[in-house]
């Protein structure tokens, strides 16, 4: 098993386990970010792409595994992950960087 693979198993079972408590905030919150990527006046590829930017900036290594897991799956290229990060880098400065070393590691994983 690879290091996404445990991290996607591990990711499916600890929220498996927060929703079996139906705490209705907790619900109503994983529902409100589940819809805040589906299609709307941005796709869903751009939207996975803001959050790539946005977790690197706010430096989640998670976050960036998930957004570069979901990215992949809508058929993003390693140019257009470039340009994303690229803007992350910018955005949030040279404190990015080791997260930056993150998302490379990840991409070179799982994108041709």
């Amino acid at each position: 098993m690879s290091a996404i693979d445990d991290f996607e198993t591990y990711r499916r079972k600890m929220n498996e386990r927060i929703l079996s408590t139906h705490h209705k905030g907790i619900t109503r919150f994983f529902n409100l970010d589940a819809a805040a990527y589906r299609e709307g006046a941005l796709s869903e590829k751009t939207k996975e792409l803001l959050g790539l930017v946005a977790s690197t900036v706010l430096r989640c290594n998670d976050c960036i595994t998930y957004h570069i897991i979901q990215c992949r799956d809508l058929g993003v290229t390693r140019e257009e992950f470039y340009d994303a990060l690229n803007v992350a880098l910018v955005v949030g400065g040279s404190i990015t960087i080791p997260h930056l070393r993150h998302a490379f590691q990840v991409l070179d994983e799982m994108v041709p």
